[in-house]
């Protein structure tokens, strides 16, 4: 019991030179605490509406019919898109996309009523900006239903002033009617897909880069020794001492971050909140884990945080919450499970928006407690890089 007392001790002192270190440099505590509470405000305000709203749009009016600007006027009722100009030419459009001013725009075409009144099919041209993929997409899809409806509400009037019961007439409209239901996401708010894994992602570049920081700069400065002789010569007491500090901090930034989300803001949680925590703690440890491994195979500050940088920004493409891993190349997605972030990403898609039970979240956790101990193979290169200090300063 002496001993372990002992043991804690020491792993205490180590984590107080840790925080004297913390509280000297500016950098810590504005690339931690500052950066995540401006990424949290920003992300979480910047779509507080669930998803966009108000998108402009301009259409090609070549009809000037009372049809057409009953067509105008619906799109401009909807809450996603608002009509910014009426044109009478496709050039006068195609300008304004170009210049970024709209997001798509449909030309009616002449005769438009006259061929709805004779029964035949006019067409509508819809020309869409791909460069704005969320933008465009939801610009089209109000364009395809606000099309749908006016070509059936005009043909229902049509068919009853020609006598034709209601229920026929909704089914040779529709003939087929679909249900659809958002999963876990009753409402479509797109912030729960995008700010519930790009807010951990970020988080866990800030674990990678300061963990880097942290132990690179003891080789950079030549204090590693003096970090060693504070833990009384054990790489295991001087490594769990700098890094206890740092493990309180980010999971107290990662919790606290699921609260705003889940209790404030009120994402879904349609499985156990403890354990999506859970997942939080052990995607940060991974993280951290990660960090030492970079400065354990590169033990330069320069070059480790190059590294880190690289791997932590292909997180955000790797993990599948913008592109889905089944859509990669099969090299690619073997590649996915190199991240953190990915096994993080099932472990809240899990317990956020389906609520299976833990069990299916529990390969997820295991994979990133395997990532804690991916440290424990480089222990003996970076203790001998803190002890002898033969690398070059960068």
């Amino acid at each position: 019991m002496l001993f372990v007392s002992r043991q804690i001790a020491i792993v205490l002192r180590v984590a107080k030179r840790e925080v004297r270190m913390l509280l000297r440099r500016p950098v810590y505590i504005f690339s931690t605490i500052f950066v995540m509470f401006f990424s949290c405000v920003f992300f979480l305000t910047l779509f507080k509406t669930g998803s966009p709203e108000k998108l402009p749009i301009a259409v090609v009016d070549m009809d000037r019919s009372s049809i057409s600007r009953r067509l105008v006027h619906e799109l401009n009722a909807t809450q996603l898109v608002e009509v910014v100009t009426v044109t009478e030419t496709y050039e006068q459009a195609r300008v304004l996309m170009q210049q970024g001013k709209v997001y798509a725009f449909a030309v009616v075409p002449d005769r438009f009523y006259a061929d709805l009144a004779s029964f035949k099919r006019p067409e509508v041209v819809v020309y869409l900006n791909n460069a704005y993929t969320l933008s465009t997409n939801t610009a089209y899809k109000q364009l395809m239903t606000v099309m749908t409806l006016a070509s059936g509400a005009f043909q229902r009037e049509v068919l009853r002033k020609k006598g034709m019961p209601e229920y026929m007439i909704m089914k040779r409209l529709q003939p087929i009617a679909i249900e659809s239901h958002f999963i876990g996401n009753p409402s479509g708010n797109y912030m729960v897909y995008l700010s519930g894994v790009l807010l951990p992602g970020i988080l866990g570049l800030i674990v990678l880069m300061i963990t880097i920081y942290s132990i690179g700069s003891e080789l950079k400065w030549k204090t590693s020794r003096e970090w060693l002789n504070a833990a009384q010569g054990s790489f295991t007491r001087a490594i769990t001492g700098k890094l206890l500090p740092h493990v309180v901090l980010y999971c107290a930034m990662g919790v606290t971050m699921n609260i705003i989300m889940v209790r404030m803001m009120h994402f879904p949680i349609h499985g156990s909140f403890v354990w999506l925590n859970v997942g939080m703690v052990a995607y940060i440890l991974a993280m951290q884990s990660i960090a030492v491994t970079f400065v354990g195979i590169i033990p330069m500050l320069r070059t480790a945080l190059s590294a880190g940088a690289l791997y932590g920004m292909l997180s955000f493409s790797l993990c599948g919450f913008t592109f889905p891993k089944e859509g990669m190349l099969p090299f690619v997605q073997a590649l996915t499970n190199l991240f953190p972030l990915r096994h993080y990403y099932l472990v809240y898609v899990n317990e956020v928006l389906l609520g299976n039970p833990i069990t299916q979240s529990l390969p997820s956790v295991a994979v990133l407690i395997v990532f804690t101990g991916l440290q424990l193979l480089i222990m003996k290169r970076l203790h001998r890089a803190l002890k002898f200090q033969y690398f070059p300063k960068d």
